[in-house]
């Protein structure tokens, strides 16, 4: 059985049903490449929903530019609310690469300006292929350049469970080697701080902050706190925290 839930207030009609078999059957059989056409408003996505739904595997959706991958992702997330839809775009806002003008002897600097909501997509992205099936990833072509060797990155995974030892400090350097900061005064994505027995940490990919109570050596307790107010919002058994940012490596 799928993983995928979909959820529409209507039905297929038409020409539809019949492409979703066959492009179902083209799956089976191990075409690599297949063209559904249409005219605009004839309904593909919806037709590609229903596929990815029957055929329930993890799914990359590339379009062409951040325009249509903005309205691919927010359709997708209508018709999958129950699964992870995630969003994979580039984070530059604006990039002015190096450059040399030899007849003006001019040298441009490089610089850019990195969208930091859009930087916290991309990583609820990765992390969520490495924890579901029910996976659809829209994005754009920037998906295409590598960000390192994914066994590398899920090796700085670092994992708590609640009663369990785990030395304080072990845990601040392995955040450190994840690329997290530490700022006792800002909490905010990628940082953490440590007051008293209490570790607060800001996952790149989460809304909420997750506090760690270490009583001694040992995780006392582990909570799902509001970054602002502080207010404790859940309590959990077990966390994972996956590094601040892509390019994470051993050597």
């Amino acid at each position: 059985m799928t993983a995928f839930e979909l959820v529409a207030p209507f039905q297929m009609t038409g020409d539809q049903p019949q492409a979703v078999e066959k492009l179902l059957e083209g799956l089976r059989k191990g075409y690599k490449h297949q063209t559904l056409l249409g005219v605009t408003g004839s309904g593909k996505t919806f037709t590609m929903a229903n596929v990815i739904a029957r055929w329930g595997r993890p799914t990359l959706v590339i379009s062409p530019n951040k325009t249509l991958a903005a309205q691919l992702y927010a359709e997708f997330r209508e018709f999958f609310p129950h699964n992870a839809v995630e969003y994979f775009v580039s984070y530059y806002d604006y990039y002015q690469p190096e450059a040399y003008i030899p007849r003006t002897d001019t040298y441009i600097a490089k610089d850019a300006d990195i969208n930091e909501e859009i930087d916290k997509l991309r990583h609820a992205a990765t992390r969520a292929l490495f924890t579901r099936r029910d996976v659809i990833i829209v994005a754009s072509v920037s998906c295409i350049y590598g960000l390192g060797e994914p066994s590398e990155y899920y090796e700085f995974v670092l994992r708590l469970r609640k009663g369990e030892h785990s030395n304080r400090q072990r845990v601040l350097r392995r955040l450190v080697d994840m690329q997290y900061e530490r700022n006792d005064y800002n909490l905010v994505r990628g940082k953490f701080r440590l007051r008293g027995d209490s570790l607060t940490i800001m996952p790149a990919y989460e809304e909420l902050a997750v506090r760690i109570d270490f009583w001694g050596d040992e995780v006392e307790r582990i909570l799902q706190i509001d970054p602002l107010t502080g207010e404790v919002l859940g309590e959990l058994d077990e966390i994972e925290i996956y590094p601040a940012k892509h390019f994470v490596t051993s050597q």
